[in-house]
C-alpha cells in the first residue's frame, strides 16, 4: 500500500500535487502522475488523502480521487473530507474509490460505522457487514 497526500494545485497537469508533513510541504510532483509510478514500482493499494478536505466534514474530493481512481489499475481509498452519508455514497459512485477511510463523523459520534454501512448497503453499494 501506498499512502499518497495531495492538494489542488493548478500548475500541475492533473491539478492535483503531492504533499508531505501533513500536507504543509508542497513537493513539487504530480499526484496522478505520481500514482501511476507507484502502480509500476509494485503498489497493491493507494490510500488518498485530500489535504484540501481532511478534516473539513465538506465531502471528499470527488475530482481528486476519480484522477488518481481512472489512472491506475489499483484499489484506491479515498479518505479526507467524509460528513454525512451521502458524502460516502458520492465517495465511490461519483469518485470510483474502491473503499472509503473517515474519522471525524465516528469521533465525533456524528454518525455510526453501522450506519454508514446500512445506508450503503441500501443505496446498492457492496459492503462487509
Amino acid at each position: 500500500m501506498v499512502a499518497i497526500d495531495g492538494r489542488r494545485n493548478a500548475d500541475m497537469p492533473s491539478g492535483f500535487e503531492v504533499v508531505v508533513s501533513g500536507g504543509r510541504k508542497p513537493v513539487g510532483r504530480d499526484a496522478v502522475d505520481w500514482a501511476k509510478e507507484c502502480q509500476h514500482l509494485g503498489a497493491g493499494e493507494i490510500l488518498l488523502t485530500s489535504m484540501d478536505g481532511d478534516g473539513t466534514l465538506a465531502g471528499y474530493d470527488l475530482p481528486f480521487t476519480r484522477a488518481i481512481a481512472e489512472a491506475v489499475a489499483l484499489p484506491v481509498i479515498a479518505s479526507g473530507g467524509a460528513g454525512t452519508l451521502e458524502h460516502f455514497y458520492q465517495g465511490v459512485v461519483e469518485g470510483k474509490a474502491s473503499a472509503l477511510l473517515a474519522a471525524s463523523v465516528f469521533h465525533f459520534r456524528t454518525l455510526t460505522v453501522r450506519g454508514v454501512k446500512e445506508y450503503l448497503a441500501g443505496r446498492g453499494i457492496p459492503v462487509v457487514m
